[in-house]
């Protein structure tokens, strides 16, 4: 693999398992398949989720393939409780890696199921993959490879949101990240 396209959903209803993309959401999936279509994307895989999945099926047509589910690339749960203050947990969980709420997932717990998958990926023989997920966990995988990337640059990204990482020519070890949605 030489480069993964890591992709926060469209913009949705809402945020249970269930819940899908708005009407604009539905348009900006569409909008996001055709600028990606140049891109060549030859492994495609997506959060079980139904945002996800409604994000990843213009893409899956355009690029003609199938859409792979992994759950470990769904929403990362802060807590099993309704939070008044899930804003604030949240923004703790960027300072404080092993701390959770009542039924929560850690950052480092929920950063390590997404690095799996990135791991699987970059030893796939495809050139290129997209990766549909939710904004948090986006946000963990970037931070995985840029540790700069924290609280406020997940306040600033969007629905739908792509950075794109590339291979270092010659080191399996580098990456180059690139913010390549909205432009």
């Amino acid at each position: 693999m030489e480069s993964v396209y890591l992709i926060r959903h469209a913009k949705a209803t809402g945020q249970k398992p269930e819940d899908g993309l708005t009407d604009e959401g539905l348009r900006q999936a569409e909008e996001l398949a055709e600028r990606l279509a140049a891109h060549h994307i030859e492994y495609i895989v997506s959060s079980p989720w139904k945002r996800a999945l409604q994000t990843a099926a213009p893409l899956g047509r355009v690029a003609l393939q199938h859409i792979h589910t992994d759950e470990r690339l769904q929403e990362r749960v802060l807590s099993t409780l309704h939070l008044d203050n899930w804003l604030d947990v949240l923004e703790r969980t960027y300072t404080d890696e092993d701390w959770t709420e009542e039924g929560g997932e850690s950052t480092r717990f929920a950063t390590a199921r997404g690095l799996e998958v990135l791991g699987e990926l970059w030893n796939r023989s495809e050139r290129s993959s997209a990766v549909i997920t939710h904004g948090n966990m986006l946000s963990l995988l970037l931070r995985s490879y840029d540790a700069s990337f924290g609280f406020e640059d997940w306040k600033n990204l969007t629905n739908p949101d792509v950075y794109v990482m590339k291979k270092q020519p010659g080191d399996d070890t580098s990456y180059s990240i690139r913010r390549i949605w909205p432009d």
